[in-house]
């Protein structure tokens, strides 16, 4: 071939790639609008979160960095008067999860949905009842366009399903109204045993199930929903034992059932006020000796944290997966020692989640980009979301009223001084520290599961928990902790097992 000729083919071809795959700028401009319907509920100041999906097989409100497929933006707003139309230009002052802004989107076919987060007061996430959002409405971005999106739904209430073993338990909490300053209620739903109602004079243990991430008191519902499990539940062979479902909510997000400077005294709600009432109430024993706790990933540390703060209330703990038990290996990051929490030392992203083989899902930076989005602080510290969550409960509090961030939300550069606040809450220096007052008092009481592959490498911290137990002396620990190879987060857990391993040292106390 003439070189000239080639050189020509080559610069036109090229030119020709370039042109085709150059995007011209392509703004979206939002026009909000509030459904007459809605306005009596409407309220003036919020949060407008705008959802960007990929995809309609899940509503956009719903997309995370769990399940991707799209970028969610978000921008305080108040004083809205609900008879005007909200008009929201193309501006750069949204927080966003997505490198590009409604300045440049990139050509696609997109579903859009719009939340508005009205309802901080009571709950902490923009999915909760009292909050509104739109139907979602399909794009094509090829050109610059207007998007009209009206409020016109709203998040109902939480209910529990209709039956003779179900109740709901609700009680204002005055040590929290009293730190807040406000009237505060907690709330658990109550799973009655079979023979309850047939037997008024009988008292019964209880057992405490505290949820994973943000778990409500209406996950009773899907027990009550599982054909299989209610089937054994009302036969002679289940256990006579009461589980009350304890709730997750907290003021920025899951409160974790313990004492903070930024959430209040939840621990103090749970068992000096919670416990004895619903224990009054539902002809529970009321001894220590028939009280247990469990729960799997946030509540498999809040069920081992509970156990041990307070080693003379429970009787047991069932604690799967639980979240990390040292700070040294918060998941993947020292919290003492490292300089970041985004990067390792070898400037690679640390991941958050992995699958079971280990291949990363997310990162600790991406997770936390989107709490920001979600927080109404523009940061993580006030998301509802895991990080969030964390960070309020050991956290120490800030000159703002907000919990002071374990490390910077945009460069993840770690806070020492908030570090050292944290130790206060590592269960294992809390463990060591205390262990001849507490050995003691949690004999024959501490059982934990671990996936070898735990998705959010929890299994790291728990070896070095174990360890720690292993090398007990005065006295030796008796703990009994299993490590299950090539297991993922929770993977083992199950409510009927544990009801049945609680039957089991209920027969051995007789």
């Amino acid at each position: 071939m003439n070189i000239n000729y080639f050189l020509i083919l080559s610069f036109l071809v090229l030119t020709s790639y370039t042109l085709s795959g150059q995007q011209e700028s392509t703004k979206l401009a939002f026009t909000i609008s509030v459904n007459e319907d809605l306005k009596d509920s409407f309220k003036s100041d919020g949060r407008l979160l705008i959802y960007v999906s990929e995809t309609d097989k899940i509503e956009p409100r719903y997309i995370s960095v769990f399940n991707g497929n799209g970028s969610i933006f978000g921008k305080n707003i108040k004083n809205w008067d609900k008879n005007q139309n909200k008009v929201l230009e193309s501006d750069s002052d949204w927080v966003r999860t997505s490198e590009w802004d409604f300045n440049s989107v990139p050509h696609g076919v997109y579903f859009i949905q719009a939340v508005w987060d009205q309802n901080r007061d009571s709950e902490s996430k923009s999915n909760s009842p009292g909050n509104l959002y739109s139907e979602l409405v399909k794009i094509n971005t090829e050109k610059s366009q207007e998007i009209e999106l009206t409020l016109s739904k709203k998040i109902p209430q939480r209910e529990l399903k209709d039956h003779e073993l179900v109740k709901l338990f609700e009680m204002q909490s005055q040590v929290l109204s009293n730190w807040w300053n406000k009237s505060m209620n907690i709330k658990a739903s109550v799973l009655l045993p079979s023979g309850y109602h047939i037997n008024p004079d009988r008292k019964y243990p209880v057992r405490y199930n505290v949820a994973g991430y943000g778990g409500r008191y209406t996950r009773i519902n899907s027990l009550v929903e599982n054909k299989e499990f209610m089937s054994w539940w009302t036969s002679a062979d289940a256990p006579q034992i009461i589980t009350v479902f304890l709730d997750g909510e907290g003021p920025f997000g899951d409160s974790y059932q313990l004492d903070s400077e930024n959430s209040g005294p939840y621990g103090e709600a749970l068992i000096n006020e919670l416990i004895p009432e619903i224990e009054k109430q539902y002809r529970i024993n009321g001894s220590p000796k028939t009280r247990f706790v469990d729960g799997c990933s946030t509540g498999g540390w809040v069920s081992l944290a509970l156990q041990l703060y307070y080693p003379d209330e429970f009787n047991g703990c069932w604690s799967y997966s639980p979240d990390p038990v040292s700070f040294k290996k918060m998941q993947l990051v020292d919290i003492y020692e490292n300089d970041n929490a985004f990067y390792n030392k070898r400037e690679y992203l640390r991941p958050s989640m992995r699958d079971r083989y280990g291949d990363p899902i997310f990162s600790i930076k991406e997770e936390i980009t989107e709490e920001n989005v979600l927080g109404v602080s523009n940061t993580f510290v006030t998301s509802g979301g895991q990080w969030g969550a964390w960070n309020a409960l050991f956290s120490p509090k800030g000159k703002d009223g907000n919990p002071k961030p374990i490390f910077n939300p945009i460069n993840g550069a770690i806070d020492k001084e908030v570090a050292e606040h944290w130790k206060k809450y590592d269960l294992l220096l809390y463990t060591s520290s205390n262990w001849p007052e507490l050995g003691p008092k949690i004999k024959g009481k501490i059982h934990v599961w671990m996936g070898d592959m735990d998705n959010f490498y929890l299994n790291n911290s728990m070896r070095d928990f174990d360890e720690f137990l292993k090398n007990t002396t005065n006295p030796k620990s008796d703990a009994q902790i299993e490590f299950t190879p090539m297991k993922g987060h929770c993977d083992n857990y199950s409510h009927k097992q544990i009801l049945l391993e609680i039957q089991q040292e209920l027969s051995i106390l007789k």
